[in-house]
């Protein structure tokens, strides 16, 4: 038992600079001087800042953007990327190579005084930090994004490039990037003079964060007495929020121990290393969780999925959203705020949504989809128009997205779209994923196909800027991805917010946000009857929907297209945002 003596060295020397998190009559706070720290490996906040590859890193921008509008205490932390993912190049039959990205951080945010230290190799590297403030407009709020820099003339050359390409490099480079993230990103909000409430993990590549709190508990504990490992991981949980992304195996982050001891070295003793990381290899989601006192899927069924994955956790689901203000369009956010006074801020207002008349709801539309079919006629020679049903993909190209779906049938697809159909793709491949590459070739194959028949084009380099316009431009919103390997989604949700339709797979926060007929369509049976994908089944569900169903309502019943779309705004976009997810965040996950 500890003495009064010892109780409150605890609290004053310990709990409060560290966390924070009880005030002295023991009730948890959220103020402003205490900060939830959000760690991810991207974050996407504009194309300027090309420290994103796709949905990971623009939720993480979306949630901070939200986090700002709500005047909460936030900071994050990221990498620098001073290269960028990449810039994707395909030649004339859909081949693709990448090329790095040249910009000039000081142009676009300001570099601190401050510099950590981290051991790689055995070797010392310093760390610097940059700053670009998110600021909201109306209240001035600001949610500092530190981005962190091993760029530095004191660095051996090996070093220097740690932090240059994101998700580059082999499984060395990754955990030397995930050192820099989680141990140094601990250490620069420390040098900073931040009091951090809760420190959130998108996703395991921060999960290094937890090992540097644990030293740290441990140096103070033992400075106080000499019973080891009291209270050190319980305090390092209370701290800690993880969030996971990922619903297949390997997409989570593994090392062998040989490649960990002589990369990061000895942070704490390899048996306890062992205990928390897994026995056969690193793994960066058992180190996450085990230090977490919080655990979350990005959708409710996602939630379920990694409760199967990882048997014994208590993972609990919050379903993603987007920011609302970033992905309205410009036609439909001088129609909201014609009839929905406050929607940016408040997006629980689209429930209002019939307020706005149909003829004016069609217009904007009409106003957005002019923007991506001129945008198409501007970048290929297609030759798009403005009155052809048209639908949209963009999606990463990877195997379990499934993009040649559509092209299952040919002669069907001929039958059904020839002279009623036009579509839009957009999606990279990650450099070292071979099949994903071939996904896009067989896209772009299949697009020479239908030349004359069916007008189709895949635009290069998919970016922020291009999915503004394509999100509120097309008509109907594909995804076809494999069940149950969609943990959320986020792109539809984005469509939703402009009126377009979404038609997809029942998997990720399309299964609760779904109304068949009335917010968009499903494909393929419901996750009761099969929970995992048969691809001849969607494939059929998809044809026969579109020749049935959207395909004679979009030229045939013109009023009942605009009422649905009126649906997928009051009835989706009033809840999948970041606003309501961040809210969520704070009352289940920061303060509770």
């Amino acid at each position: 038992m500890l003495d009064k003596r010892e109780t409150r060295y605890i609290m004053k020397k310990i709990l409060f600079p560290i966390g924070g998190f009880y005030n002295m009559q023991g009730l948890k706070k959220l103020s402003a001087d205490e900060q939830i720290a959000y760690f991810s490996m991207e974050i996407g906040l504009t194309d300027e800042i090309p420290t994103f590859s796709g949905g990971l890193g623009i939720l993480a921008g979306d949630t901070l953007k939200s986090a700002a509008e709500l005047n909460l205490p936030m900071v994050a932390v990221t990498l620098q990327a001073r290269k960028g993912f990449f810039r994707q190049v395909l030649d004339a039959d859909g081949n693709q190579s990448e090329e790095p990205i040249d910009w000039d951080p000081a142009e676009l945010m300001r570099l601190l005084p401050n510099k950590v230290n981290v051991t790689i190799e055995g070797r010392t590297v310093a760390v610097a930090a940059w700053c670009r403030d998110i600021v909201c407009p109306v209240t001035g709020w600001k949610v500092p994004v530190f981005y962190l820099d091993t760029d530095l003339p004191e660095n051996d050359e090996r070093d220097r490039g740690i932090t240059d390409f994101l998700y580059g490099g082999d499984r060395a480079y990754r955990l030397k990037q995930e050192i820099v993230l989680g141990i140094g990103g601990v250490l620069m909000l420390k040098a900073l003079r931040l009091r951090i409430k809760k420190y959130h993990m998108n996703e395991g590549h921060a999960a290094l964060l937890t090992l540097e709190l644990l030293k740290r508990f441990k140096r103070d504990i033992e400075s106080v007495w000499d019973e080891k490992k009291v209270w050190d991981e319980e305090r390092v949980r209370e701290l800690c929020v993880f969030t996971t992304h990922t619903p297949v195996e390997a997409g989570h982050d593994r090392f062998p121990y040989e490649m960990v001891e002589s990369i990061l070295g000895e942070v704490i003793s390899f048996d306890e290393m062992t205990n928390l990381a897994g026995e056969d290899c690193f793994n960066m989601t058992y180190l996450a969780m085990n230090l977490s006192k919080y655990i979350n899927g990005v959708a409710k069924k996602h939630g379920e999925v990694s409760r199967n994955m990882f048997p014994g956790y208590e993972i609990k689901a919050i379903t993603n959203g987007v920011h609302t203000h970033t992905w309205v369009s410009p036609s439909f956010a001088r129609l909201y705020d014609k009839y929905l006074p406050g929607w940016a801020y408040e997006p629980e207002i689209f429930v209002r949504v019939d307020r706005v008349p149909s003829e004016e709801l069609w217009g904007a539309h009409m106003e957005a989809k002019k923007e991506i079919i001129d945008y198409v006629n501007q970048v290929s020679d297609v030759g798009m128009d403005y009155d052809t049903l048209t639908i949209g993909f963009a999606r990463r190209a990877t195997a379990y997205k499934r993009a040649e779906m559509l092209f299952a049938d040919m002669e069907r697809l001929k039958k059904a779209g020839t002279g009623k159909l036009q579509v839009i793709y957009a999606g990279k491949a990650h450099p070292n994923d071979t099949g994903g590459k071939q996904i896009i070739h067989e896209v772009f194959r299949r697009i020479k196909e239908l030349k004359g028949d069916i007008k189709i084009v895949f635009l290069e380099n998919y970016r922020i800027e291009i999915a503004k316009k394509l999100v509120a431009g097309v008509d109907v919103w594909l995804n076809t991805p494999m069940r149950p390997r969609e943990a959320s989604g986020t792109s539809g949700m984005k469509a939703s917010h402009n009126g377009v339709l979404n038609f997809s797979v029942l998997d990720g926060w399309w299964i609760e946000g779904y109304i068949e007929g009335a917010t968009g369509w499903s494909i393929g049976p419901e996750p009761t009857e099969s929970p995992i994908s048969n691809y001849a089944a969607d494939s059929e569900d998809l044809y026969r929907k579109l020749e049935g169903e959207i395909i004679p309502l979009y030229y045939e019943d013109r009023d009942g297209w605009i009422r649905m779309m009126s649906s997928a705004i009051g009835k989706v976009a009033y809840y999948f945002n970041t606003h309501r997810m961040m809210r969520r965040y704070v009352t289940e996950a920061y303060i509770r």
